[in-house]
């Protein structure tokens, strides 16, 4: 029985895993118009909802090399959407913060790609919207589990 269990769970962490990366995939498309590449954004989605961060911090979240991040920090910061401020813990430190012009692009980008998912999601039968709103919360307590 542990063994039939083990294998339903394993089939249904496949097709979660190939979902969501397909689904990125697809809402991807949406960012374009930020006029960001997708290391820039995933960035600066960190710096908006985790910020202001370290480098060292931000690098490691973002799971690249210091000397990649900063690349990045430096590209965002020519484009005035993160700004580079001392820490106060930590005078030597920097840190990464989001400027309004950041947030806004950032948030933008998000509401457009939440736009096209919900639009995606309107054509379903209203019982199938509602077996996604509970997967949507058992992935969310899954997820804290992590």
């Amino acid at each position: 029985m542990k063994d039939e269990s083990s294998l339903e769970a394993h089939q249904v962490a496949d097709q979660l895993h190939s979902s969501a990366i397909h689904l990125l995939r697809k809402l991807r498309r949406e960012d374009e118009s930020s006029g960001l590449n997708a290391p820039r954004l995933s960035a600066l989605s960190v710096v908006v909802f985790g910020g202001p961060i370290s480098l060292g911090e931000l690098a490691a979240t973002e799971q690249v090399r210091p000397p990649t991040m900063t690349r990045i920090v430096n590209a965002l910061e020519r484009q005035h959407l993160v700004t580079k401020e001392r820490d106060a813990q930590d005078g030597r430190g920097i840190r990464i913060a989001a400027t309004m012009e950041g947030r806004t692009l950032l948030l933008e980008g998000r509401k457009r790609r939440v736009d096209s998912l919900s639009r995606q999601i309107a054509r379903l039968e209203r019982s199938e919207q509602e077996v996604l709103r509970e997967a949507s919360r058992i992935l969310i307590e899954l997820l804290r589990a992590f």
